[in-house]
């Protein structure tokens, strides 16, 4: 189950628990296909409940970046966990300008 909210063009995410490489391909396909149905101006992933992320993370962030930009909306990256800042910092996605 993906939990979100939609609420005035923005659709947030709250993602949980790992975010491992099995568990990423289905995020994917669940959040691009609530994009593509809502088309929101901004999609903003909530971390706050994420305990562990490796690249498959990273890779779930940028595409999303991605797919978003594509039908004109923006990414947004909130509550990091303190343990998930280092893999975050590594990434070079504060470059991305997502990071709130």
């Amino acid at each position: 189950m993906l939990n979100t909210d939609y609420k005035d063009d923005v659709l947030t995410v709250y993602l949980s628990g790992e975010l491992d490489h099995n568990r990423a391909a289905g995020l994917r396909a669940k959040i691009d296909g609530r994009v593509n149905a809502l088309r929101p101006k901004t999609l903003e992933l909530d971390f706050s409940k994420v305990s562990f992320m490796d690249s498959s993370g990273i890779g779930l962030i940028m595409g999303r970046y991605r797919s978003v930009g594509l039908i004109g909306g923006k990414l947004r990256v909130v509550n990091i966990p303190d343990s998930l800042s280092k893999i975050i910092a590594l990434s070079g996605i504060s470059a991305l300008g997502v990071l709130k």
